[in-house]
């Protein structure tokens, strides 16, 4: 591997921007030393984004239905927009759930065959299994699941219709779910029905794989949660990651009881929750925010942090550290999120307009385009 220093940016180091040279040697970032000179003039180097949750790669997995054989070809494209991104660490939000389809857990474990036999990713991709708490006669093939993988983030959904199905009514869009899952409507609604009737016993189900998981240092959190009492809720039961909290009162409590909060990039991006959800950016300016994730597009993560930074919320070494060392935190990942000696040397080459020029993993390029490379080139 070619030792490199980059001379001539910004670079983005903990105790804040500065001008500098950055080596990279052995994959790693070194304190001191000589490599081949790269002149980045004019450019910003900043550490390589850790996104803890997205789910983006799906249609890279499936374009059309049944369009997909090979799945590995599918996370080779994954790879390639990850990078272009910025992504060097990529959690992939995979369901196990009753919804079918992509979300049904015969896909599970194709998609968890098929990220541990392709071979040639340069992104990191680790697994996060989204298991839908109702599925008690699950929960049994779920946790070998997640052992047989070495599966390292669990978060627990519950995506029931439980308000339709208390009043005795058909749920919305269960036509589409019944197509999507295989089975007919009659029987899809069965389903939920006898999944709803197990509810009380989910509790204390949930509980006690927590806890056998988190003996095994899986991460553990739950899923929109929409109030203050839900979040508590799953607290109790070990689930300290509140992903996409919907209300102020839940980010609230879990930043009070010290739970990471994980909020969509794409809320900030558009200026607010597509669904109406408490504002990710408010969230970020009281301070109760840890990492932001891509959630459903891969480009979010830099573009929020644009949008933060334009909009005045917080400057730009604190609004990176959201996909970036507080996200490797939230992960317990201590060798990367930050560019300090010692580190891996995952890292973004990024233009003055957010554009990215180049990502390094670990030292090798995973993406390079336009001036960026030139520059490489002549280096």
């Amino acid at each position: 591997m070619t030792d490199l220093e980059l001379v001539g940016a910004e670079v983005l180091r903990p105790e804040g921007m500065v001008q500098g040279p950055l080596l990279v040697k052995d994959g790693v970032i070194a304190a001191a030393g000589r490599g081949r000179q790269v002149d980045l003039s004019g450019y910003r180097i900043l550490p390589g984004i850790v996104d803890l949750h997205g789910d983006g790669f799906e249609r890279h997995l499936a374009p059309r239905r049944g369009a997909m054989k090979n799945l590995g070809d599918g996370l080779a494209s994954v790879d390639a927009e990850l990078a272009a991104n910025g992504i060097t660490t990529a959690v992939l939000a995979q369901f196990w759930s009753w919804e079918g389809g992509m979300r049904s857990p015969e896909f599970a474990r194709r998609f968890l065959d098929a990220l541990s036999q392709t071979e040639g990713l340069l992104t990191e991709m680790l697994v996060q299994l989204r298991f839908e708490s109702h599925l008690l006669s699950d929960y049994a093939a779920f946790e070998a699941a997640v052992q047989a993988h070495a599966v390292p983030y669990v978060v627990f959904n519950d995506h029931l219709p439980h308000a339709a199905l208390d009043k005795g009514k058909k749920p919305p869009r269960l036509t589409g779910q019944a197509l999507k899952s295989g089975r007919s409507p009659e029987a899809h609604l069965a389903l939920l029905k006898e999944l709803h009737a197990a509810r009380d016993a989910v509790p204390e189900a949930v509980a006690k794989l927590a806890t056998r998981l988190a003996a095994q240092d899986v991460r553990l959190g739950s899923h929109d949660d929409d109030t203050a009492q839900a979040r508590d809720f799953w607290r109790a039961r070990g689930l300290t990651i509140s992903e996409f909290p919907e209300s102020l009162d839940a980010a609230r409590s879990a930043h009070a009881a010290g739970d990471p909060v994980i909020m969509g990039a794409p809320n900030v991006v558009r200026g607010g929750s597509h669904s109406g959800k408490v504002s990710a950016a408010d969230l970020v300016a009281k301070g109760y925010v840890d990492a932001l994730a891509s959630d459903y597009h891969y480009p979010a993560p830099r573009q929020a942090v644009m949008r933060l930074v334009a909009d005045g919320v917080c400057d730009l070494a604190a609004a990176w550290a959201l996909v970036s060392a507080r996200p490797a935190q939230v992960l317990g990942l201590t060798d990367r999120g930050s560019l300090e000696a010692g580190k891996r040397a995952d890292l973004v080459v990024m233009g003055p307009d957010g554009r990215i020029g180049a990502t390094l993993v670990a030292g090798k390029v995973s993406h390079m385009s336009g001036t960026v490379a030139a520059r490489f080139m002549a280096g």
